[in-house]
């Protein structure tokens, strides 16, 4: 427990941290990457060298001294990142060298404000934090090992097959090399691969399972983004799973984690609304397919934003579930207008996924809403559906990436 004192410098600190944040998780995440490189793996360089990482941990460093005298608050961002940590496999083992590396860096870019007095405070503050993270992710990585069909760490995994659904994104199929049973992830959950790099080294990307649970193999659909070489690792992973990885090679994987999935269908007449832009449309899918299977009479729609026809995934399969399932109803909006004057049919439009097209489409009040794609596209859905007045507690979404802010 915190003493009144140590919540009171915290909390002085959040105009200076709101200011210099970004400097501030920037020097951190540069000192620590030299001071120990062997935490390097945990990051992905794309989202360092974008400016991602470092502005998600600055906003987090200042909502966590916004709210440290109210904790409770920041559940979700403590569930957040723990699912996080624990696909990474980060372990309580790594927190020292994050919290040495964060004090020192305080120091080095605050200079004469960062006192003794504050220098303490945050210690005190970072250990209280540790301590709720270890405990939860302690209780995820039980959770996960005593699954059926659970494991610990990385497994071997073997590409059974890989299957084109549009021109940018192919789905591999994943078994597990020792032929043991897979553990039933949620719908939405997302599994890790890691991969080795020219370096010597490895690194790690989560992928949205793509498929129902219980199919007797793990399914991920990877959008292809060209790599520019090794100085621009943007597409690494991505384009060696296109480029190079065939059925029969292996791959490790780590198990299912995340907290955006399907919650609990406690009312079957309530309304499932899926809004999917581009390739997020995969966890999305997974609910979809569940969703069908689970809960046939509930009213679902989809919608999904494409740039076009042929970068749009599942269209074909998503088309015979709404011919199976009466309750499913789906519309499809693509950026470009149909090749060669082609018509479109009457679930199809051209344009943005956009406030005149929600009106057209939504149901009325009471519906759930899962939606992922790029940032733009949610910023919009979120706006939208905030405006009409949908209550947070019935809004899910999932960032790819470190998670940002939809304000």
């Amino acid at each position: 427990m915190l003493s009144a004192e140590t919540i009171s410098i915290v909390k002085s600190t959040v105009p200076v941290l709101e200011e210099h944040g970004e400097t501030l998780t920037r020097h951190f995440y540069k000192r620590m990457f030299s001071h120990n490189p062997e935490v390097k793996p945990f990051f992905n360089q794309a989202h360092q060298r974008a400016g991602l990482q470092q502005q998600a941990l600055a906003g987090a460093i200042c909502a966590y001294a916004a709210n440290i005298d109210n904790l409770g608050a920041l559940g979700p961002a403590v569930e957040l990142i723990a699912q996080k940590h624990v696909a990474l496999q980060v372990r309580a083992e790594h927190y020292p060298i994050v919290g040495e590396n964060l004090l020192a860096s305080i120091k080095e870019v605050l200079g004469d404000g960062a006192t003794d007095e504050v220098i303490q405070a945050w210690a005190e503050a970072y250990g209280v934090l540790v301590d709720v993270l270890v405990g939860r992710e302690s209780a995820i990585y039980d959770e996960i090992a005593s699954e059926p069909g659970g494991w610990s760490g990385f497994k071997q995994f073997r590409i059974a097959r890989k299957e084109p659904e549009s021109d940018v994104i192919t789905s591999f199929y994943l078994e597990p090399v020792d032929g043991k049973r897979l553990p039933e992830f949620k719908p939405g959950q997302y599994i890790t691969l890691r991969v080795p790099t020219p370096d010597g080294s490895t690194t790690m990307r989560n992928y949205s399972l793509s498929d129902r649970p219980g199919q007797g193999w793990f399914r991920i659909s990877v959008k292809r983004e060209e790599s520019k070489g090794p100085d621009a690792p943007e597409g690494y992973v991505s384009t060696l799973l296109h480029r190079e990885l065939e059925p029969g090679d292996e791959i490790e994987v780590a198990a299912p984690c995340g907290e955006f999935f399907l919650q609990p269908d406690l009312d079957p007449d309530r309304p499932l609304v899926l809004l999917a832009g581009g390739v997020g449309i995969t966890p999305l899918f997974s609910i979809l397919s569940d969703a069908l299977q689970t809960s046939p009479e509930r009213p679902i729609l989809l919608v999904h934003g494409a740039v076009n026809e042929d970068m749009q995934a599942f269209r074909e399969v998503i088309d015979q579930l709404a011919e199976k399932h009466p309750n499913l109803h789906r519309h499809y909006c693509y950026d470009e207008p149909a090749k060669d004057g082609a018509t479109r049919a009457a679930h199809m439009t051209t344009g943005l996924v956009d406030e005149a097209l929600l009106d057209k489409l939504l149901p009325g009040e009471g519906a759930e809403y899962y939606f992922c794609g790029p940032k733009p596209f949610m910023e919009s859905v979120h706006r939208q559906l905030t405006v009409r007045g949908v209550p947070a507690e019935n809004l899910h979404f999932e960032f790819f990436g470190p998670r940002g802010t939809l304000d």
